[in-house]
């Protein structure tokens, strides 16, 4: 089962990845793409989030290698979590903005391939308005287009709010 979960800030898309990968049964390997290089605020989320995490579950940090990472831990017995794909995309688009469209390939070719049951977390950034500056326009562009792509391939696509789940998909890709 793949399955994509989309919601706004605090919305509960963590927590539901998480009860999801407990529910499994299956070990877990987590996939953290976080990077807090000076963001007091981010390090503490990060930290919070590594204390909810059972210290059975397996953690890989990647920031930008992203699909090569799913290749190289997948698995058929395993469920992985990707968290946060919009924190993957930032640091795609401020440390090798070259690399987007290679890094996006790269990672729908592993989903689409993937043997381990997969959960991935994403903030939804498309109910606002249209950013002023030109980054954030490429910004929201792309996770746009990266959600669409990674709905179509995977069998459950979620929408969290206010920590409550609403399956917009349940099914074949």
């Amino acid at each position: 089962m793949k399955e994509l979960i989309l919601g706004g800030v605090r919305s509960g898309k963590s927590r539901l990845a998480e009860q999801r990968a407990r529910d499994s049964g299956r070990p877990v390997l987590y996939v953290a793409t976080a990077l807090a290089v000076g963001d007091a605020e981010l390090a503490q989320r990060i930290r919070g989030h590594r204390e909810r995490r059972p210290a059975e579950w397996l953690t890989v940090e990647e920031p930008l290698a992203l699909g090569e990472a799913l290749r190289a831990h997948d698995a058929e017995d395993r469920i992985i979590v990707v968290e946060c794909l919009t924190l993957w995309l930032t640091n795609v688009l401020c440390m090798a903005p070259k690399r987007l469209e290679r890094e996006r390939r790269s990672l729908c070719t592993a989903v689409a391939a993937l043997t381990a049951d997969l959960v991935m977390v994403s903030n939804e950034t498309g109910f606002g308005v249209v950013p002023l500056g030109a980054l954030s326009r490429r910004f929201v562009d792309a996770s746009g287009e990266l959600h669409q792509t990674l709905a179509a391939l995977c069998e459950r696509v979620t929408l969290t709010v206010a920590g409550l789940p609403l399956v917009l998909k349940h099914g074949e890709p």
